[in-house]
């Protein structure tokens, strides 16, 4: 039976506990996992699912998050600043996103009754796995983090072929960038 067959009864517990006590889940895992099975059933639970466009901004990467957040109701995030802070390193050799910055969106996340959903299950890039369990280790000591490995619920641990979201899409080819084209902390002057 899969995820969206199942009454809310039948769920797995921590993704019943997540719809029971959340108004805020942020779905976090490593590119390529299978988020979109469990993005539509959060849909059909009533929640809004957003996702933030394009680039982190140069100056500050929170604002897009910021904006999400501030819609009413309950809000199912796909993706956010975790992403950058492990694939930023692996890609790249550093993160745009400081940790000031994801420990604040980790806490904007906690006062919006919300929790981050770690989603696990077979993923390929073992570094970026490990990636997302320390950096969501750390970021537990602001919000909860509930961890849900698909496979255990049934649900595909990978995405299809050719059908990658469209954020891990965008993600993906901003990260893969050379430093140098990425936008920088700030303004730059040029001659100073």
């Amino acid at each position: 039976m899969t995820l969206h067959q199942a009454p809310l009864h039948a769920l797995h517990p921590a993704l019943r506990l997540a719809l029971a006590q959340c108004r805020t889940l942020v779905v976090e895992g490593p590119d390529g996992i299978g988020r979109r099975a469990l993005i539509a059933e959060l849909a059909r639970q009533g929640f809004l699912v957003r996702r933030a466009r394009g680039p982190l901004h140069h100056v500050d990467p929170t604002q897009p998050y910021r904006e999400l957040l501030a819609a009413p109701g309950r809000l199912a995030v796909d993706g956010s600043l975790v992403h950058e802070l492990v694939y930023g390193p692996l890609r790249r050799g550093r993160s745009r996103v400081t940790w000031i910055q994801a420990l604040d969106f980790a806490e904007a996340v906690a006062e919006r009754d919300g929790a981050l959903l770690h989603v696990m299950g077979g993923t390929d890039d073992a570094e970026a796995a490990e990636g997302y369990e320390r950096a969501l280790r750390t970021l537990a000591q602001h919000v909860p983090v509930i961890t849900l490995d698909l496979q255990g619920i049934g649900l595909p641990a990978h995405e299809p072929p050719g059908t990658t979201s469209a954020g891990d899409q965008e993600r993906a080819q901003v990260d893969r960038r050379p430093a140098d084209e990425h936008p920088r902390d700030g303004p730059t002057r040029r001659g100073a």
